[in-house]
């Protein structure tokens, strides 16, 4: 077996394998002498077949098999202690009059290689590290929403201001149809609250979705639109008219305070203030971070040049499936992937240089954490160690989890070497304005 490398540039090289006889010859001869031992060909006894006649009737089909396993285990062996980095898979360069019947034979595979680069983490950027603070009208609103959550509906008969109106949002065109409750002032025009007054129950009001909102964005809440279609949607829609309910509004008091948080917890409005106002900012830090993950590694994507083995990469994406594509589907193929490959490299230099390995110590601890948190949502708030432990082994038992779980980990530990490496202003916003930058509005 003899192996050689050419290389055509920094990106591309052809690997060229010689298999002589003598690389194969006894692996085929012994299956073939096995063959014979147990073949049942009329005419011939068990184990008395000659050997010409195996030969004759399965020679060829084991000999391409043995030379095709020794061919690929030599070359993924050579690109192991070569530590070539390659992307996609070898391609078998096609030979013109290839001679199976020869006892030697040469193959030709051409690869990608991938390209070197430097990443410097702590280089400028133009990433913003977002603060979101619950303010003060924010947290007078949530107020009111719990004292509306545990107050006493009144049933009425008809609209009036200050009123909630419980219904259908339906446009058969859009494939709308939401039932939800609303209030009268989320809508951006008065005139469009006016509307509902004095209105029963199965009553239609017809709206517009152009400016139904002070943010676009809330017809995803209350229209169940999909985010790509809220802008400049200009459809009627219908609002019918199921429930009206005016709402008894919960008093502030001690009794409202435990049922809240617990017995104690909070004793004051000010206390219920502070409480709200840490829960809220603790959820808005978590959608920060992801915001502030997501603009360093489009930072990183934009700022780290490098070339790849385009030419290979489309014609590998032409061949990889089970049907062929044509070199416009491989080239609209590559197109899609290209900026995923570069991130897929950018990511792995990130770890390798920065050392970010995830025990399964590690992967057990965040699980943990995980789970405990979610059977907090369910009531559970003192699990025993042994039922969280029974449940990360269950977990953990399942491949797809392992891989998805330490897919997060890996990402929050990206997340904690960017906060710490990456150059960023620290902006502080409301939740409104946050939600305007996060799609660049």
């Amino acid at each position: 077996m003899n192996i050689t490398r050419q290389n055509v540039d920094a990106l591309n090289a052809i690997v060229t394998v010689a298999v002589s006889k003598e690389d194969y010859s006894d692996k085929v001869n012994h299956i073939l002498t096995d063959y014979r031992k147990k073949a049942n060909i009329p005419g011939f006894r068990k184990g008395q077949v000659p050997m010409s006649v195996i030969q004759k009737q399965y020679g060829k089909a084991i000999l391409l098999e043995e030379v095709n396993k020794v061919l690929q285990k030599s070359l993924n062996d050579y690109l192991v202690q070569e530590k070539l980095d390659i992307l996609g898979n070898p391609l078998p360069k096609v030979t013109e009059n290839f001679n199976w019947d020869s006892d030697d034979y040469t193959f030709q595979f051409e690869l990608g290689l991938a390209p070197e680069f430097t990443l410097d983490l702590s280089a400028k950027t133009n990433v913003t590290r977002f603060k979101i603070v619950a303010d003060e009208t924010m947290l007078n609103e949530q107020i009111e929403r719990i004292q509306k959550q545990y107050g006493k509906l009144i049933p009425k008969d008809k609209v009036e201001e200050g009123f909630d109106v419980s219904g259908t949002f339906s446009n058969e065109e859009k494939g709308i149809e939401n039932r939800t409750t609303i209030s009268l002032d989320i809508f951006k025009d008065k005139k469009t609250a006016k509307l509902f007054i004095d209105k029963k129950v199965g009553d239609v009001v017809v709206l517009n979705t152009k400016g139904l909102f002070d943010d676009d964005h809330k017809l995803m809440d209350y229209l169940k639109v999909d985010h790509d279609d809220v802008h400049d949607l200009d459809v009627e829609v219908n609002f019918t008219i199921d429930e009206i309910n005016a709402t008894e509004l919960a008093e502030l008091n001690q009794e409202l305070f435990d049922k809240l948080f617990g017995e104690g917890n909070v004793k004051s409005l000010e206390e219920l203030k502070a409480k709200i106002k840490e829960d809220a900012e603790g959820q808005f830090a978590q959608q920060a971070d992801q915001k502030f993950l997501n603009d360093v590694t489009e930072s990183l994507i934009d700022n780290t040049k490098f070339d790849l083995p385009a030419t290979f990469l489309k014609k590998w994406i032409q061949n990889a499936g089970e049907t062929p594509l044509t070199a416009e589907q491989a080239e609209e193929e590559y197109l899609k992937s290209e900026k995923g490959l570069r991130y897929q490299l950018i990511e792995g230099k990130v770890i390798v240089e920065n050392n970010l390995q995830t025990t399964f110590e590690e992967l057990k601890a965040f699980t943990s954490e995980l789970i405990k948190k979610q059977m907090a949502q369910f009531g559970q708030l003192n699990p025993t160690d042994e039922e969280v432990e029974g449940i990360v082994a269950r977990v953990l038992s399942n491949q797809d989890e392992v891989k998805r779980l330490s897919e997060q980990v890996m990402s929050e530990k990206m997340l904690n070497l960017y906060k710490e490496k990456v150059p960023a202003k620290t902006k502080e916003v409301s939740y409104q304005d946050f939600i305007k930058e996060m799609y660049g509005e």
